[in-house]
């Protein structure tokens, strides 16, 4: 919640009337993209110790470790990173932008959306069977990508 009123009852009345979070006019860009980011990761699916299984893909996030069709998977920490979020998300469609707000902690003034793209290229070359005409990790035209549970 965006308010003038900075009084500690307004605080209350506010946080109890179901916002998120309260914040106070004047504000910094920065306070509040922060602020943004907080809500999301506590709204956002955790990875837990368990395996995650979606389609023939296993994901272990305690050990890192990615298994397709009973094959182990060498990925990059940041190929992880991608693949963790969007099994805790399946079938979700996320932009390009969006996945860099929540797995690069960044936006796109900061690194270009070509990031993405690329890594989701290589994830498709070591992810899916066939990775021209990929059933995993799919391409929403024009929206951005989603991971697939029929794979």
């Amino acid at each position: 919640m965006l308010s003038g009123r900075n009084g500690e009852t307004d605080r209350i009345v506010g946080l109890d009337l179901g916002a998120d979070d309260y914040l106070v006019k004047p504000f910094s860009p920065g306070e509040l993209a922060a602020r943004v980011r907080s809500v999301l990761r506590r709204t956002s699916p955790e990875l837990s110790g368990e395996t995650i299984t979606v389609g023939p893909l296993q994901v272990e996030p305690a050990s890192r470790r990615v298994v397709v069709d009973g094959t182990e998977v060498d990925l990059t920490p940041k190929e992880f990173d991608l693949i963790a979020f969007l099994v805790t998300h399946p079938r979700q469609v996320f932009s390009r932008s969006q996945l860099l707000d929540r797995v690069w902690s960044s936006s796109s003034e900061w690194l270009g959306e070509a990031t993405v793209t690329e890594h989701v290229h290589r994830l498709r070359l070591k992810l899916e069977q066939d990775p021209a005409h990929p059933r995993l990790l799919l391409t929403v035209r024009g929206v951005g990508y989603q991971l697939s549970d029929a794979g």
